[in-house]
């Protein structure tokens, strides 16, 4: 029996709606419109597409706004000064620093400057600690949208054996620390695996919940989980072109193969990607309420 495909385009839809409803109470209730700044360096194609896509987003659900070009050889102190500015005005209540940046800034110097109740990414040092001992914080969007996706497809998480490949600062630590805590979509047992695990393999089949972020393609095979598996591939690998030139992509899991075997299992396209964004605008709105005392 092939696997239940979870939508996270679906689900990201859900929530945008839900997150909709909520940016027009706040404002006719409270006066208080949620404020997203999106600054870019230079004009990396990827970075101009994801910034697009958040500032597309964010006026869709009402923010006010702001998309910040710099060009690429601005100086590290420039950038700092901008940030500082953004820290100060009440108007923003997430700041959003698009990376990679150019080699000559200091990217942790970057992070680090932003206030942390404005870092709506989740990066800042201060949320990591937050996170790590269960306060409340912005949690960063990738695990954050993984935790939403596995809440509201019903996956049983308390008492689950979760396996995590994958160790960055990004994706594989925080996740597999969400998943550890006493917490909704949480208190499972977790394993993590990465480059130095000697049988990967040996892990991956004891997994009721598997969540890859390996940055391989294909690098989970059927024969490396187990009947009834639910499985999340925060992986996205280009492999080829069509012959149209578009993009030809897939994840860290071998999805053909492994959707025969598993319970549950995300796509690539369509699966992890669509929340990243949608968990930046909650966390945005979050940032939002909290500044003006509503939470």
């Amino acid at each position: 029996m092939a696997a239940k495909i979870i939508s996270g385009k679906e689900i990201a839809q859900q929530i945008r709606e839900e997150l909709k409803q909520e940016v027009a109470e706040m404002k006719e209730k409270h006066g208080v419109t949620p404020g997203l700044v999106t600054i870019l360096v230079g004009e990396n194609p990827a970075s101009v597409s994801y910034v697009t896509a958040k500032q597309r987003t964010a006026h869709e659900l009402g923010f006010h706004s702001v998309q910040d070009n710099q060009p690429e050889d601005i100086t590290e102190e420039a950038l700092l000064k901008l940030i500082e500015q953004y820290n100060e005005d009440d108007s923003i209540h997430g700041i959003l620093v698009q990376l990679p940046l150019p080699r000559h800034i200091d990217e942790n110097k970057v992070l680090n400057a932003i206030n942390p109740d404005k870092d709506v990414d989740g990066f800042h040092p201060v949320n990591v600690g937050r996170m790590v001992i269960g306060e409340r914080c912005f949690l960063p969007c990738t695990p954050h949208g993984i935790l939403e996706m596995l809440i509201r497809t019903g996956v049983e998480t308390s008492g689950a054996e979760t396996v995590v490949v994958g160790r960055s600062n990004i994706v594989g630590k925080p996740i597999a620390n969400l998943m550890l805590q006493k917490r909704e979509g949480g208190n499972s047992t977790v394993t993590i695996c990465h480059t130095g695990t000697k049988d990967l393999s040996f892990h991956t089949k004891r997994a009721d919940i598997l969540i890859v972020a390996a940055g391989r393609p294909k690098v989970i095979t059927a024969d490396m989980v187990k009947e009834g598996v639910v499985v999340i591939d925060v992986g996205v690998n280009r492999i080829g072109k069509t012959p149209e030139g578009k993009a030809i992509l897939c994840g860290d899991v071998d999805f053909d193969a492994v959707k025969e075997k598993a319970a549950a299992i995300t796509p690539v396209p369509g699966g992890v990607g669509p929340m990243t964004i949608t968990m930046l605008m909650k966390n945005t709105v979050q940032a939002a309420k909290q500044f003006a005392g509503l939470i």
